[in-house]
């Protein structure tokens, strides 16, 4: 067609980081169709519907065109005002609009006067994840270097960093190990924790394909999902009885003798310990089932899979259902243990993949935007605060100044009350965003940057794959790299990046671990196949085949007890009451729909955040609508939706919307040593609003 040109690319949305292609009309710079090539090596010619038809963001009229500085903070700081007063502009009763050149120069005045009241360590940096990995990397090292200070982190934080965590401690490396592909080469799957059709649905379709084929595959979550149609072993579990299960499937693989010999003793150390020490765990004996109520199924089951497993060339699969718990990262350990204990690791078709959430959190980590991380997983010069300690420093006024690059802590993060008394502490919050989010409208500087569909740069996908993406549509709004140049040049610093390029050259050197053998030239030419880190001559799809990346090439066991607490704990004492809430993710909608509600389709599908309920207990709900209450908060009223999916006394809802109030609910309860909140259980109080049910 006329002025139709056809761009490769990458999807913006989830960690499985299809490859995507776009119809642009050059001549209206505008996004005609987005799909995917018959031969795309990620997406095998398959886009979900956020992919194929979530673009509307784009060119939405809500986009953030010009920089916005708070009425409220120029009041406050009159001798900022005097500076850019010239180059103000009305907007509303809230917010001037100004140029790019002011709102960095108020921002990089503010933080000088700040680091100079209350020391370097007072300002902090937080997110990555959204954008490239140049943009990324710059955050950090502008972050540590030029404001002084060790508090960069991403969010990471609410969602794998149990999986960075529990797999660096046993194998050496926090990644996927195998390719996508290889799903076609394994001979057993477990899924765990992880809603896969919905969140990430074009590995779903691979897992899908096997488990048609070869009746191949165990799905453990706490309530029936759509993959469970396809599996084998349809495992429903109790909430918070992750670390158990894990613990009784390595039990089974150890008093049957179903480990492998050599692979323990060539490549790991520790495992006697470890033998012994799960032979000797009172919870450890799938046995344990028998006595919980409406789960003795699983005393039996257990077994079974572990043997399929332990027997087979097997790849185990997880989410967020996996990491966001009390001991997210001890039930990653576990995980890896049943790959190191059966030598399901480091071979083709046999491995592990944490599913993770957004299409550049890899990179993100990668770069360096962990407190506890430099680029490379380098060890930093001073390790800084987590996201959740950095709250509880600005409650306490240590941190004043929060630096936000396109995440919105006031809807994703836990204890949302907590949260908004903290930044009320703050002096200054500077968002890079695309939209006013929650954290946006209680920013005191906002500058829009462009989208992941207008600019150049590196995303890293959940199988480590680099995607270089490039520009579909044109915009004059700055890349966050750009921005983060200004802020630099302006605290004195001499950043002079002529273009992404650049920095990726640098990071080349920096994270030469992973990057070195990736230019921009090669990731341009292999931008339909993509190149897996670490690469060097060549790339590698698949980690751990003669060594695990710690310091002597050996896997670790390390165990850690299951506790006896909430769901299981009231199963066990025959006392199980009140209701247990786990929350997840729709297909139509990502995360806190910042993009997505701004196509009406997508909106249309899913409109709202529904609370799923079990038909068991419908006599329980009078109402059409609930609000659900914790001390720490409480929703807005959801609407009920029953589903015979849902186990009695368990509840279900998304949280894609910030009005619905869902993280409200949660409290300071995180993974104990990584702080990823608790999100998939908390008991609720169920409140009735007063609307008789039709």
């Amino acid at each position: 067609m006329k002025n139709i040109e056809t761009i490769d690319s990458v999807c913006t949305y989830c960690g499985v980081g299809c490859d995507i292609a776009a119809n642009v009309d050059k001549e209206q710079n505008k996004i005609v169709k987005i799909f995917a090539h018959k031969d795309g090596v990620v997406s095998e010619g398959n886009l979900c519907v956020k992919g194929k038809y979530g673009y509307d963001f784009v060119a939405s009229s809500n986009r953030i065109q010009t920089p916005r500085i708070k009425k409220s903070f120029l009041e406050k700081n009159p001798a900022i005002y005097e500076k850019i007063k010239e180059n103000l502009k009305e907007l509303d009763a809230i917010w001037y609009e100004c140029d790019f050149e002011s709102a960095t120069t108020a921002a990089a005045l503010k933080l000088q006067e700040i680091q100079k009241s209350y020391g370097e360590k007072s300002v902090c940096s937080i997110g990555g994840a959204r954008t490239s990995c140049e943009s990324a990397y710059l955050w950090q090292k502008f972050t540590r270097h030029t404001l002084g200070s060790p508090h960069v982190d991403n969010c990471a934080r609410v969602c794998h960093s149990p999986s960075l965590k529990g797999m660096r401690e046993t194998i050496g490396e926090g990644a996927a190990t195998n390719p996508y592909n290889d799903i076609y080469e394994c001979e057993f799957m477990i899924v765990f924790g992880s809603n896969t059709t919905e969140a990430h649905p074009i590995i779903a379709n691979r897992i899908v394909h096997q488990a048609q084929r070869h009746d191949n595959l165990a799905v453990f979550d706490v309530r029936e999902i759509k993959l469970h149609r396809f599996s084998k072993y349809k495992a429903i579990i109790p909430h918070e009885a992750n670390l158990l299960v894990l613990n009784m499937l390595a039990f089974v693989i150890i008093t049957e003798e179903l480990y492998d010999e050599r692979f323990i003793s060539e490549r790991t150390v520790g495992f006697e310990e470890f033998k012994q020490k799960i032979l000797n765990d009172p919870y450890a004996n799938p046995a344990y089932f028998e006595d919980i109520e409406g789960y003795e199924y699983l005393s039996k089951m257990i077994p079974k899979i572990a043997r399929e497993y332990a027997l087979k060339k097997s790849m185990i699969f997880w989410g967020l259902g996996i990491t966001e718990h009390l001991d997210g990262s001890y039930a990653v350990m576990a995980i890896t243990h049943l790959a190191l204990m059966t030598g399901n690791i480091g071979k083709e078709g046999a491995g592990l993949m944490p599913l993770r959430g957004q299409n550049n959190v890899q990179g993100a980590c990668d770069m360096g935007c962990l407190p506890y991380y430099d680029p490379d997983y380098q060890p930093p010069k001073e390790v800084g605060l987590m996201t959740p300690e950095l709250v509880d420093a600005m409650l306490d006024g240590k941190i004043k100044a929060v630096l936000n690059m396109g995440e919105d802590l006031m809807h994703i993060h836990p204890n949302s009350n907590k949260i908004d008394k903290a930044i009320q502490n703050l002096e200054l919050i500077m968002v890079q965003e695309l939209f006013m989010s929650e954290i946006a409208q209680k920013a005191d500087i906002v500058i829009g940057v462009k989208s992941a569909y207008e600019k150049t740069g590196v995303y890293v996908n959940a199988m480590r794959r680099l995607h270089l993406s490039q520009p579909l549509v044109k915009s004059d709004l700055p890349d966050d790299w750009e921005v983060i140049q200004m802020l630099d040049n302006k605290m004195g610093g001499e950043y002079n990046y002529q273009d992404s390029s650049e920095i990726w050259d640098e990071v080349r050197e920096v994270a030469h671990r992973r990057f070195s053998g990736a230019s921009y030239m090669r990731l341009k030419r292999h931008r339909k196949r993509g190149l897996q880190w670490p690469i060097y001559d060549e790339d590698t799809p698949r980690l751990h085949q003669l060594d695990f990346r710690t310091e002597d090439g050996l896997g670790r066991f390390v165990y850690h007890q299951y506790k006896l607490r909430g769901m299981v704990e009231e199963l066990k004492n025959k006392a199980l009451t009140g209701y247990h809430l786990t929350t997840g993710r729709t297909l139509t909608q990502y995360n806190n729909a910042t993009q997505t509600k701004q196509t009406q389709t997508l909106v249309d599908r899913y409109s709202e955040d529904l609370l799923l309920v079990s038909e068991e207990d419908e006599a329980d709900f009078p109402t059409s609508r609930v609000i659900l209450r914790t001390k720490y908060g409480e929703t807005t009223p959801l609407h009920v939706k029953f589903s015979d999916k849902i186990k009695p006394k368990t509840l279900f809802t998304t949280f894609h919307y910030v009005t619905s109030g869902i993280n409200r609910l949660f409290g300071d309860k995180s993974d104990e040593l990584i702080k990823t909140a608790a999100f998939k259980s908390i008991k609720v109080e169920v409140l009735y609003v007063k609307d008789k049910r039709v």
